[in-house]
């Protein structure tokens, strides 16, 4: 959840580790800080965000070859300065900056109490660099074994980064379920949550892997693994540009994002769907199709955004595949003692490729003898590297906290596969399958058609900014989207809104309705159409408001809804990547009429690393 950044090498530290917490902040903002050797160890951190710690350091000593940096999502201690990173130990001579959470930290900090220790804040993360500090005071040895010993004892989830007063070039890094990239420069090393704080540096990285130790030095990067037996670093060269996590023009990454899902959804199609074929290339699906024909059961694991990703795929995979499909919260699947038979099929959907739960629960599951297949965006993950088999979304950096493009990318990567599947297993029509190539390839247009009347939603969103609460309702396809939908206008708005299948109204939610509750229908041409028409009228007998998200050429639930937005007409099972859409815009500009942070909403990160 944290962001973490390190710099050693020739350069400035300052401006590098200041930049890369910039770029990090979406992982959380709660509070900052940075550590830098000059003749001495200096530490600045602050509560707030990277802008005030950048206020609070003007006309400081800054000068400095080596520096680590973090930016905090709050978890032991609240926000403030002096549970603020980096953390300095007793004797003032080593600093640190951790993600992740150490669960038996109030053991080991019980007997440090008892040793003598005193302790500056409330977090965990001081604990451990106390532990870690006696240890070497107690064993005479380096810094690099005192970690290896610590982190043996300890139990949870940790990136750290350690510098010494004493030895001013060298950064120590560790990992264990919180990630963690190192950049190859030349006589520099760069270190970071992600990749993003080194893009104008370097383009060759090193993912460091859970229970692996890295001794960073400007001309070196030794890395090992627990046992103190080297590891010889994979360089993995990055595909990606700068351009694409600056803001280019817009107001806001989520904006941006919004606007970018036409080329985000074509990368995900490109080279793999040719409708004029017949074909879908899927490697990853390919490689393992053996194991999703004989499958008596799929099982996909997920959190939030992707969680709703999931449900449009158990919609979707059995419709096509006739596949059983069960969709879990990973937090709630690890935790319990599920039945997991061996040739099982795991698909486990993650943005981040890092999500703490759903890394834990892919890991029993594989344990037990199930295929895993990964649904990923970021490139080299933790949930890629674990995964039997799986395909990347190519939707690119995503900054804004709620997630976007990231969602409709998962959305057509399940829609592949399903098809791929169905048409090797002949549980689909040659016809049907053709028509839906083509369905599936006209959507990046169909996007874009959409995307040009958002001043139409946006009008909409100023109307009902004033909102305390509001419903989202759907029906088949479009069940998830309301869902996804009441998600994004909670976290984005702060708005209270809540997702229900259209005629499970009736059976409660239909006692919030008055005349000041807004109701969203998901209300595209399907199957369903009359039914959720007859929920519509049911919604005005009781005098609430009623937004309509429906296909172009419908002409009963204007004459019914008080506002609608129309989307091009599609295929019931592909309309899913239509309808989210305006819910997305909806929601941004609800919580820009309400003066939010979009980008950074208040309690949210990015990426869930820690349970």
């Amino acid at each position: 959840m944290c962001g973490i950044v390190g710099y050693t090498g020739p350069r400035e530290a300052y401006p590098i580790v200041i930049n890369g917490l910039k770029r990090l902040e979406y992982r959380g903002y709660d509070s900052t800080g940075i550590a830098l050797l000059n003749g001495g160890l200096k530490v600045y951190k602050k509560k707030g965000r990277v802008a005030d710690l950048e206020g609070f350091v003007l006309g400081k000593d800054l000068h400095s070859n080596i520096g680590i940096g973090h930016t905090r999502w709050a978890t032991h201690g609240e926000p403030n300065d002096k549970n603020a990173h980096p953390h300095q130990s007793a004797s003032g001579k080593l600093a640190m900056i951790h993600n992740g959470i150490i669960e038996n930290y109030a053991q080991i900090k019980k007997e440090l109490l008892n040793k003598g220790y005193s302790f500056k804040s409330d977090t965990d993360s001081e604990v451990l660099l106390n532990f870690i500090e006696e240890i070497r005071k107690n064993n005479d040895c380096s810094l690099e074994d005192a970690v290896r010993s610590a982190l043996k004892r300890i139990t949870g989830a940790y990136c750290i980064l350690l510098i010494d007063e004493d030895d001013p070039e060298t950064i120590i890094a560790a990992r264990k379920g919180s990630p963690l990239v190192i950049g190859v420069g030349k006589g520099e090393h760069f270190l970071g949550s992600d990749a993003t704080p080194m893009l104008e540096y370097t383009k060759e990285v090193v993912y460091v892997n859970d229970y692996e130790l890295a001794v960073v030095k400007p001309d070196s990067l030794v890395l090992k693994n627990l046992g103190n037996e080297k590891i010889t670093p994979f360089i993995t060269k990055l595909d990606m540009e700068l351009a694409a996590i600056e803001k280019g023009g817009y107001d806001h990454f989520m904006l941006k994002e919004i606007f970018e899902q036409p080329s985000t959804i074509h990368d995900c199609l490109r080279g793999r769907l040719d409708a004029n074929a017949g074909t879908i290339t899927m490697s990853g699906i390919q490689n393992n199709m053996e194991a999703f024909k004989e499958a008596k059961r799929i099982i996909i694991l997920a959190c939030g955004t992707s969680w709703h990703a999931g449900l449009v795929a158990e919609y979707v995979i059995e419709e096509l595949c006739r596949i059983p499909v069960e969709v879990e919260y990973a937090s709630e699947f690890r935790y319990r003692n599920p039945i997991i038979n061996k040739g099982d099929i795991i698909i486990a959907i993650s943005q981040s490729g890092e999500t703490a739960d759903t890394l834990v629960a892919i890991e029993n599951a594989k344990e037990q003898g199930a295929v895993i297949f990964g649904i990923v965006n970021v490139v080299g993950s933790s949930i890629a590297r674990i995964s039997n088999g799986g395909a990347y979304t190519h939707a690119g950096p995503e900054i804004g906290v709620a997630s976007t493009k990231a969602f409709t990318g998962q959305l057509a990567v399940i829609m592949m596969m399903a098809l791929k599947i169905a048409r090797e297993k002949n549980t689909i029509s040659q016809e049907r399958y053709n028509a839906l190539l083509f369905e599936l390839e006209a959507i990046p247009e169909k996007v874009e058609a959409l995307l040009k009347s958002a001043e139409d939603i946006k009008k909409i969103g100023l109307k009902y900014q004033g909102a305390t609460s509001s419903l989202f309702l759907g029906r088949g396809y479009n069940f998830p989207i309301a869902l996804e939908g009441a998600l994004k206008l909670k976290e984005i708005s702060y708005i209270h809104a809540e997702g229900y299948p259209a005629a499970e109204m009736k059976h409660g939610p239909i006692a919030l309705v008055d005349e000041d509750l807004p109701v969203v229908f998901v209300a595209t041409k399907d199957s369903y159409h009359e039914k959720i028409v007859s929920n519509i009228q049911e919604i005005k007998a009781r005098k609430g408001k009623v937004i309509a998200i429906i296909t172009e050429g419908d002409e009963v639930i204007p004459g019914l809804a008080d506002d609608v937005f129309y989307v091009p007409p599609a295929d019931e099972l592909i309309a899913p990547l239509l309808s989210c859409i305006p819910l997305q815009l909806l929601s941004y500009y609800v919580g820009i009429a309400k003066g939010v942070d979009v980008d950074k909403p208040r309690n949210l990160a990015k990426s869930v690393t820690v349970e």
